[in-house]
């Protein structure tokens, strides 16, 4: 039997509660802290207060006549209370935090349906809530949660301008079925709100009234809870009826228009901030307004969005040295005789063009090279060996040997020719697969230009590693066409070569390497044929790569290695494929045309004049290398 019944109606929010009349209940809540202002930065109106014992009152709120947006926005402040307690409009809900991002917290009665041993009802309750206007329950926050052993329920209403309803039921049959924080069924279950809902009217029944169960379950709660607030145990079976609310949270808005409607009525437009910005939220009606980045405040007011002094804070700045405030942002200086971005996580502050400044000054980040002392450089290429890599040993030994008899100026060359050579070389060690993959299609992409769109076909002839040169940006040029030819044939034997050394990281020829090993060519057709491709392949291309893009670019360097230049692709093709590839296209054989003048432009300079009739360079000095890396090998492994 019912025991009790009472019923609450407020205006605009109406809530009704049926309760037994001999329950005893202790007010408790997993609501949130209340924000904390930021400093200096007022959220109420002039003369109005902001605060209501542990809750900031932020206007459009308010809690006196002037202070508050409309009535929607009123809040009663019962100072009955130790501390003060504040509630929406004159009704009982509690409200325990309001938010500038459109959300509001308050304590919302929980529905209980329990029996005695004889399957008759003792005590029953539905709780029901309206939201005011411009309200919405949230329906990301919030869960429908049932709990018992025996029950099922039902959350109802209107969304919108027509009904709604959605359900859950929760069975067990022994306690032990039941496990801690696990709301899936056994005990408990959960299940979302839809969009849009100002109306929650809440429904619990049992299909045994809980005969079955009775010795240890013999009542079933029901509730719209914040998610993050409620953790279900076994010990919620008995302990939920001293608990009389629960948190909710609630979204509010604006009226009932879009930023562009709401714009067009100036005077009772709500984003009154000289900086504040307007959204349509993506819950219920109306807009919201906020600060932007570099602002923090109240956006509802007058002047309520202030400018943010990030260089008072350094958690809010990432300057090395010195940092300059901004209207909305800062910016990073260095001091005089200091070059860089100013930045800690980027180039910093370094004096000088030192070497470590040259490191700083790519686009990339420094931490993929190292900086050597003359010692380490000299020990390292064996007092500056020819064998060793000539750009970096000659320019070495002009930095570092003997300079006595050199003017200054040329020092100076020679110095920003190290950095310039020597350290991008040291970056392009650690190449992503995708950057790999981009200059073998682009190398691919200039070589099938040559062969088949050029007015006159040229054959490379000496396609290599060496004559592939890559500019900061790692985009591929194709050099040395001294070899040349000026006849149409179709060589991609050697560009198999160069695939395969981007993706082992190896050079083409070694003697360093065991005898097995040391025609790089011949030794990947043997991991090949034994499967053990993925043995042998740099670090970076294992470690980023796509497995079936990476295989795929093997077996087409496989197919460029074939004895018989009939079993080879042409270079058209190879060009097709990888770019395929690249752009991750389903038909692999499809490609984007590429105009002459855009491979004309992956051509090194000097080449021009050479596709015009005019001759062409058969090498590129070393100095016009300064901005330029050769393609590197022996990388990785």
């Amino acid at each position: 039997m019912i025991m009790g019944f009472h019923v609450l109606q407020i205006i605009l929010l109406t809530v009704a509660l049926t309760s037994s009349s001999s329950s005893s209940s202790s007010s408790s809540s997993s609501s949130s802290a209340a924000a904390t202002p930021p400093p200096n930065f007022p959220i109420a109106k002039p003369n109005c207060r902001n605060r209501c014992g542990n809750v900031n009152i932020p206007f459009p709120f308010g809690t006196t006549d002037d202070c508050y947006e409309s009535e929607n926005f009123f809040i009663t402040c019962n100072q009955t209370f130790n501390p003060p307690k504040a509630f929406l409009k004159n009704s009982s809900i509690e409200i325990t935090d309001i938010s500038l991002d459109g959300q509001l917290r308050l304590l919302q009665f929980i529905a209980h349906d329990c029996y005695n041993r004889n399957r008759t009802r003792v005590s029953y309750s539905d709780p029901w809530i309206y939201l005011p206007v411009f309200f919405t329950v949230n329906n990301t926050a919030n869960k429908f949660t049932i709990v018992g052993c025996d029950t099922y329920g039902f959350v109802s209403g209107r969304r919108l301008n027509r009904n709604y309803q959605t359900g859950c039921t929760a069975m067990c049959d022994a306690e032990d079925d039941l496990a801690e924080g696990s709301c899936t069924g056994l005990g408990c279950c959960q299940t979302s709100i839809p969009k849009e809902v100002w109306r929650v009217e809440l429904t619990l029944k049992s299909y045994e009234n809980y005969s079955y169960v009775w010795g240890f379950n013999n009542c079933s709660y029901g509730f719209v809870v914040e998610e993050s607030a409620f953790t279900f145990s076994p010990k919620n079976l008995t302990n939920l009826r001293n608990v009389e609310r629960l948190p909710m949270v609630i979204d509010w808005a604006i009226g009932n228009g879009s930023c562009k409607e709401a714009q067009m009525n100036s005077s009772s437009y709500a984003c009154r901030s000289v900086n504040s910005k307007c959204y349509k939220p993506s819950n219920g009606y109306g807009y919201r307004c906020y600060c932007p980045e570099g602002y923090q405040g109240n956006p509802y007011l007058v002047h309520g969005c202030k400018d943010i002094d990030e260089c008072q804070n350094s958690s809010l700045n990432i300057c090395e040295k010195k940092c300059v405030n901004t209207a909305g942002g800062f910016q990073c200086v260095c001091p005089k005789g200091y070059h860089g971005d100013g930045r800690r996580d980027g180039r910093g502050c370094i004096r000088g063009e030192s070497l470590a400044y040259k490191l700083a000054a790519g686009e990339r980040s420094s931490d993929t090279a190292k900086i050597f002392s003359s010692s380490e450089l000299q020990k390292a290429t064996d007092n500056f060996n020819n064998s060793q890599p000539q750009e970096c040993s000659k320019a070495s030994r002009l930095l570092f040997g003997n300079t006595s008899t050199s003017a200054g100026v040329r020092v100076h060359q020679q110095r920003h020719t190290f950095s310039n050579t020597c350290i991008i070389k040291a970056k392009a060690r650690s190449l992503s697969w995708e950057t790999r993959l981009k200059i073998a299609t682009e190398t691919a992409g200039v070589l099938s230009y040559l062969h088949s769109s050029a007015s006159t076909p040229i054959i490379h002839r000496d396609v290599k590693s060496a004559n592939i040169l890559l500019d900061h940006t790692f985009t591929a040029k194709v050099s040395d066409f001294g070899a040349s030819k000026l006849v149409p044939l179709d060589q991609t034997q050697f560009f198999g070569v160069v695939l395969v050394e981007l993706l082992t990281g190896m050079k083409a020829l070694s003697y360093d390497r065991p005898e097995e090993e040391r025609n790089l060519a011949n030794f990947f057709l043997s991991v090949m044929k034994q499967e053990r491709l993925f043995q042998i392949l740099e670090d970076n291309v294992v470690r980023e790569g796509n497995k079936e893009r990476v295989m795929k670019v093997a077996v087409l360097a496989k197919s460029c290695l074939n004895v018989r230049g009939d079993d080879r692709p042409s270079m058209k093709e190879v060009a097709m494929e990888l770019e395929g590839l690249k752009v991750g296209a389903k038909h692999s054989w499809v490609q984007t045309e590429n105009s002459a003048q855009d491979m004309e432009s992956l051509l090194s300079e000097g080449f021009s004049g050479y596709i015009n009739g005019a001759g062409y360079s058969t090498s590129i000095g070393f100095d016009s290398l300064r901005d330029q890396i050769i393609l590197p090998v022996d990388g990785g492994r």
